[in-house]
């Protein structure tokens, strides 16, 4: 099956060697999703709310690119700093997903690459 890799123009791609999203059949594949603008910083510092839907745009975008839309995502992975915070995140994730509703994993992590990001957002999907 052909591999189609999908790029978000991140600097970090090409260093790290990663895509954003990569689509192997109907089976898409979206990497851990900061919360980063298109200038490089940081969306929404301090606003956990604010960089989910940050990192949910980007996701969108990737999977929309692959050619799958979020009707068709049967994962997704929140991770997140600080875990008592975990409502703001879900509401964000409900903004997307709340008719779909994807099999989904909360947890936390120590820190990001960037100590400003408070999440990061990972998706599976699934084109029928």
């Amino acid at each position: 099956m052909p591999r189609k890799l999908v790029s978000s123009g991140s600097p970090l791609e090409p260093e790290i060697g990663f895509s954003r999203a990569v689509r192997i059949g109907p089976l898409v594949s979206v990497s851990g999703t900061a919360p980063i603008k298109d200038d490089g910083k940081t969306a929404s510092v301090g606003d956990l709310y604010g960089q989910t839907l940050h990192c949910l745009e980007i996701v969108k975008a990737a999977i929309e690119d692959a050619g799958a839309s979020l009707d068709d995502v049967i994962r997704t992975r929140v991770m997140l700093t600080d875990i008592s915070a975990w409502r703001e995140a879900a509401r964000a994730h409900g903004d997307y997903f709340r008719n779909t509703r994807p099999a989904c994993t909360f947890f936390e992590v120590s820190r990001f690459i960037d100590e400003s990001w408070l999440v990061e957002v990972e998706a599976d999907a699934v084109i029928e």
